[in-house]
């Protein structure tokens, strides 16, 4: 893949579906704008369930107007830190040692609570155990979920709190931390997978880029040999008056120049030429950026093995253009689906047939844009057809390109083009 190629698909998946991606945020990822900030902080509220059993104690009037008070500062200070450190725990300000004296607060908090307004504050504990998974190491997260659980146990014992309570808010604590330690590995996993497949396009690209050197260097290299040495010639027949010699050795090199061109040309053409399966691995890579899900039919890229290389060309502009198109103007768009499929035409000749559907918006009344146009002229330099519209029930866009199936002999032991 060329670097121009990749830096397409790079501006494609920075400007895909800003409207979706303002509101996405990968989990343990930064908060970049006040839309995921928002959209972050209504997850958490569906969370904090638990602490209708504290705040309901605390609206009950059954304590004292100090114990009210302490009971109020406490729920704020504690939900205050638990937010604080679930939210921005991933942003380079917060330092390691700022968390680990906001877990250890949330902690003081919990038990203080507990031990001064009774066991309806023992759910504090739930999400304290949430916040040392958060930040304990991967190899002693279990241990200490386990030592949380036990302090629950402890507090509860020491204020006589009901065994019913002790098991249940003992056991909410160590599986909601063992839930986020989960969760903070898959973080990990997906951030390693991320960088894996940067590398492995990184490394495609640096190996295309020695393929086509290599090919370089085998066409160039005996060309410009034979020419250097025909034009020593050349020079040594006109020094001794053989014009009619020098004469065939200028036209000798000219010909040996022009067949040099000929084949870097090819060469440059071959590497420039996109094909389906390098376009499907882009596909996937720019619609995930755009929070779209791509549904490809298993045997497509064999749908056609011996499909000539100009058709087979054509189609994968096809794909393309149809991503593309999705990218950038597919408003609402969360599934593209590709197809292939073959047709009669009425003159008995057969077509190879890839269809690219969206769920979107639909083009509405807008005209074909330059894309189209040429992909229309691409289609048509092959004898192919294009045909776009809205998709099925109406909701949607579909592109649908054909292309003549005039397939080509394999010879024996030889590789398919690409």
């Amino acid at each position: 893949m060329s670097d121009t190629r990749q830096a397409d698909h790079s501006d494609e998946q920075r400007g895909a579906g800003p409207a979706r991606a303002s509101f996405m945020n990968v989990p343990g990822s930064p908060v970049e704008t006040r839309r995921q900030l928002l959209v972050k902080v209504a997850w958490m509220l569906l969370w904090l369930t638990y602490l209708a059993y504290p705040v309901s104690r605390l609206l009950n009037g059954e304590h004292s107007t100090g114990a009210q008070v302490f009971g109020w500062i406490s729920l704020a200070f504690f939900v205050g830190s638990y937010v604080l450190l679930v939210i921005f725990r991933s942003t380079p300000g917060m330092w390691p040692r700022a968390c680990r004296v906001i877990v250890a607060l949330m902690v003081a908090l919990a038990i203080a609570s507990s031990v001064v307004l009774g066991e309806t504050f023992l759910p504090l504990f739930i999400y304290t155990s949430v916040c040392v998974a958060i930040i304990a190491p991967a190899q002693y997260a279990l241990r200490a979920l386990a030592a949380m659980s036990g302090l629950v146990v402890a507090v509860g014992l020491l204020i006589h709190a009901g065994m019913d309570s002790i098991a249940t808010f003992a056991l909410s604590a160590f599986l909601s931390g063992a839930a986020m330690t989960g969760l903070q590995r898959l973080v990990a996993t997906m951030k390693e997978l991320r960088e894996a497949r940067a590398a492995v396009a990184h490394l495609a690209a640096s190996e295309e880029r020695l393929r086509l050197a290599r090919d370089l260097h085998d066409l160039l290299g005996h060309s410009l040999s034979l020419i250097t040495l025909k034009s020593e010639l050349a020079g040594r027949f006109m020094d001794a008056g053989k014009d009619e010699a020098a004469r065939a050795q200028v036209a000798d090199i000219e010909q040996v120049a022009r067949q040099s061109l000929i084949d870097v040309r090819e060469a440059v053409t071959g590497f420039r030429r996109p094909t389906l399966p390098v376009e499907l691995a882009a596909a996937r890579t720019a619609l995930a950026a755009a929070q779209v899900r791509l549904e490809v039919a298993p045997e497509l890229v064999d749908s056609w093995p011996g499909l000539a290389t100009e058709e087979a060309g054509a189609l994968a502009w096809a794909l393309r253009e149809a991503v593309t198109n999705i990218v950038r103007h597919g408003e609402d768009a969360t599934v593209c689906t590709v197809t292939a499929d073959e047709s009669w035409a009425g003159d008995g000749e057969r077509y190879a047939v890839l269809e690219i559907a969206d769920d979107g918006r639909g083009p509405g009344k807008s005209q074909p844009g330059n894309g189209l146009s040429g992909l229309e002229e691409r289609l048509a330099l092959v004898g192919g057809r294009l045909e776009t519209g809205p998709a099925e029930r109406g909701r949607g866009f579909r592109l649908r390109a054909s292309v003549p199936l005039r397939t080509v002999s394999v010879a024996p032991g030889a590789t398919r083009p690409e």
